[in-house]
C-alpha cells in the first residue's frame, strides 16, 4: 500500500512571517493524519519554515536548485545548500521552470542526479501542454520526459524520488484533468517506470496529480487506482483548504 503525499508548492508567494503563521494554522489541522505533508517554499522561507515545522508532522521542501555543488551561479542554490539547512525535498523540472527558465529534459536530469547525491528527495514534475493533448500526443510527450528524466537513475535511487504529473493546460486556469484522465496518464507513467526497472518498482513508486488541485475535486482525484496525492498550488496558500486537502484521504 503506497502512502498518500500532499505537496504545497507556493511558488513566489509568501513573507517569512507570513510562513511563519501559515505553518502553525497548518500544524494544528492535520496533526492527527497519517498522510505525508510537505510544504515547497520560497528560498527566504526556508529557514523560518524549518524552524517552525519542528517538532509537527510538515515536511519542508524547495522549490529548485542547481546541479552544481558550488561555483560561479549567480542566484543559484545548490542541493548541498539546501540539505545544510536541513531541507527535506525539492522540487524538479516544474512546467513554470521549463517554460520561464529554459528548464530542459537533461537539466531536469542533472538536478535529481544532485539531489539524491545531497540526500534530498526530488519531486519530479512531468506533463504535457494543451496542444500536445489536443493533437493526442500526451502520452507520448509524457512518456518521453520520464524517460530522459530518470535516464542513469538506479531503482534503489527511484525508491527515493516522487513524480508530480501536471498537465500544463491545468495549472493555474481552474482546469482540472477528469479524474479518468489524471489517473490514466499516471498509469502510463506506472507502466513506463514498469518498462524501465520492474513491477515492483514500478508499483512502489508515489506519483502525484497536480493542476487545479482543490478540496472540491481532491477526494475523487485521490481516490483512485493510482494518483497517491497532489502537488497543490494556489489552494496550498491557504491553510484552512490546504487542511481539507490533506484530510480529504
Amino acid at each position: 500500500m503506497r502512502r498518500k503525499v500532499i505537496a504545497g508548492n507556493w511558488k513566489m508567494n509568501m513573507l517569512p512571517n507570513e510562513a511563519i503563521k501559515f505553518i502553525e494554522e497548518l500544524s494544528a489541522q492535520v496533526k492527527n493524519t497519517s498522510n505525508e505533508i510537505i510544504l515547497c517554499i520560497p528560498y527566504t522561507d526556508l529557514f523560518y519554515g524549518l524552524l517552525t515545522a519542528q517538532n509537527t508532522n510538515i515536511k519542508i521542501g524547495a522549490q529548485n536548485m542547481h546541479w552544481e555543488e558550488k561555483g560561479a551561479y549567480t542566484g543559484e542554490v545548490s542541493g548541498q545548500m539546501l540539505k545544510s539547512i536541513g531541507v527535506e525535498y525539492v522540487i524538479i523540472g516544474h512546467s513554470e521552470r521549463r517554460q520561464y527558465f529554459a528548464e530542459t529534459d537533461e537539466t531536469v536530469n542533472k538536478k535529481i542526479k544532485s539531489a539524491l547525491q545531497n540526500e534530498l528527495k526530488p519531486i519530479v514534475c512531468v506533463g504535457e501542454s494543451l496542444e500536445q493533448r489536443e493533437t493526442g500526443n500526451q502520452e507520448e510527450v509524457v512518456k518521453n520526459q520520464i524517460k530522459l528524466a530518470l535516464e542513469g537513475i538506479t531503482k534503489e535511487d527511484l525508491s527515493k524520488i516522487i513524480i508530480a504529473y501536471e498537465p500544463i493546460w491545468a495549472i493555474g486556469t481552474g482546469k482540472t484533468a477528469t479524474s479518468n484522465d489524471a489517473n490514466e496518464m499516471i498509469k502510463t507513467i506506472r507502466n513506463e517506470v514498469l518498462s524501465l526497472y520492474n513491477e515492483e518498482t514500478a508499483q512502489k513508486l508515489i506519483i502525484l496529480y497536480g493542476g487545479s488541485v482543490k478540496s472540491e475535486n481532491s477526494k475523487e482525484l485521490f481516490s483512485t487506482s493510482d494518483i497517491d496525492g497532489g502537488l497543490v498550488g494556489g489552494a496550498s496558500l491557504k491553510p484552512d483548504e490546504f487542511a481539507k486537502i490533506c484530510l480529504s484521504v
